[in-house]
C-alpha cells in the first residue's frame, strides 16, 4: 500500500493547516535565526532582520501569488476567487525574491545600511529557507517531472515515504522538488565554507548565491511538468535563471576587480 501524504497536515477548531504552510513558515523561522545570528558577526542589529522580515515577508508572499497569477490568467481570469487561495500552491519564487529584493534596498537606505551587505547577510538563510520551502511542493503533489519508474526512484536511494507520494496521477513521477531541495543544501554548504575560508567583498556572497540557484533552477526547471511559459517558447524560469546568472557573474567580475569595495568582514 502506497504511504501517500495527505496535504492537510491538521486541523485547529476545523480549520485546516496545511504541510506547505508549515514548511514555508518553518523555513521563514530558520532564515530569521541564521540571519540574526550573522548580522551580530557584521555590525548589524538584529532589530534590522525582524523589521525586515515585518515588512518583507507579506510583500514578497503577494509578489510570489502575483507572478503566479499573471502567468497563468487565463485559468485565473475565469477563477477570480481561487487567486487567493495560495494553501493549494501556485506561488513562484522567483517572484517573491524579486519583491523581496525591492523591498530590501527600500529598507537598506532608510536604516543607512549597506545593501550588499544586507544581502551577504540574508543570501545563506535564503537558500536554506527556500530547500525546506520546497517540500511544501512534496505534501501539495506538486512540482514534479515527468513519467518514470519504481525502480528508478528505488535507485535513487529515495526512502520509501518520497517514493509513495511520487505516484501521482496513476505513474510515478521525478522528484524535481528533491533535486532541487537538495540542490539548495549544498548551495547553503558551499556558501558557508566560502564566507569562512575566503576573503570576499560585500556582495560576492549574494551574488554567489544568485549563480547557484539559477545555474541549478535552470536544469531543474526543464525537468518539470507545470512551468509557467512566455508565448508557449520558454519557461518563465530558465529564461530568468539565464538574465540572474548572466548578470551575477558581470556583476562578481566587476566588484571583484574593483579596489573600492569593501571586503565582507565577520567577527569570529
Amino acid at each position: 500500500m502506497l504511504a501517500q501524504i495527505n496535504p492537510i497536515a491538521f486541523k485547529v477548531f476545523g480549520l485546516p493547516i496545511h504541510w506547505y504552510a508549515l514548511c514555508i513558515v518553518s523555513g521563514i523561522i530558520v532564515a530569521v535565526v541564521l540571519a540574526s545570528n550573522e548580522a551580530k558577526k557584521v555590525g548589524l542589529s538584529e532589530d534590522d532582520i525582524v523589521d525586515f522580515i515585518f515588512w518583507a515577508l507579506p510583500i514578497s508572499i503577494v509578489g510570489a501569488r502575483a507572478y503566479y497569477v499573471a502567468f497563468e490568467w487565463s485559468y485565473y481570469k475565469n477563477n477570480l476567487s481561487e487567486i487567493f487561495k495560495i494553501w493549494n500552491g501556485g506561488i513562484a519564487i522567483y517572484g517573491g525574491l524579486i519583491a523581496g529584493a525591492i523591498v530590501l534596498v527600500f529598507f537598506t537606505r532608510s536604516r543607512f545600511i549597506s545593501t550588499w551587505k544586507f544581502l551577504d547577510v540574508a543570501a545563506p538563510s535564503v537558500i536554506i529557507a527556500q530547500a525546506m520551502g520546497r517540500w511544501g511542493n512534496f505534501a501539495n503533489h506538486e512540482a514534479y517531472g515527468p513519467d518514470t519508474t519504481r525502480a528508478f526512484l528505488q535507485s535513487l536511494h529515495l526512502p520509501k515515504f518520497i517514493i509513495d507520494n511520487m505516484y501521482i496521477g496513476g505513474v510515478y513521477r521525478q522528484p524535481t522538488f528533491f533535486y532541487e531541495s537538495i540542490w539548495n543544501v549544498i548551495g547553503f554548504i558551499f556558501i558557508i565554507v566560502l564566507r569562512k575560508k575566503l576573503s570576499l567583498k560585500e556582495g560576492e556572497i549574494a551574488l554567489t548565491y544568485v549563480l547557484w540557484y539559477s545555474f541549478g533552477r535552470f536544469f531543474i526547471e526543464g525537468l518539470r511538468t507545470d512551468s509557467l511559459m512566455v508565448f508557449d517558447l520558454i519557461r518563465v524560469s530558465q529564461f530568468l535563471s539565464i538574465v540572474l546568472f548572466v548578470g551575477a557573474l558581470i556583476l562578481l567580475i566587476i566588484r571583484r576587480n574593483d579596489a573600492r569595495i569593501k571586503l565582507y568582514q565577520r567577527k569570529v
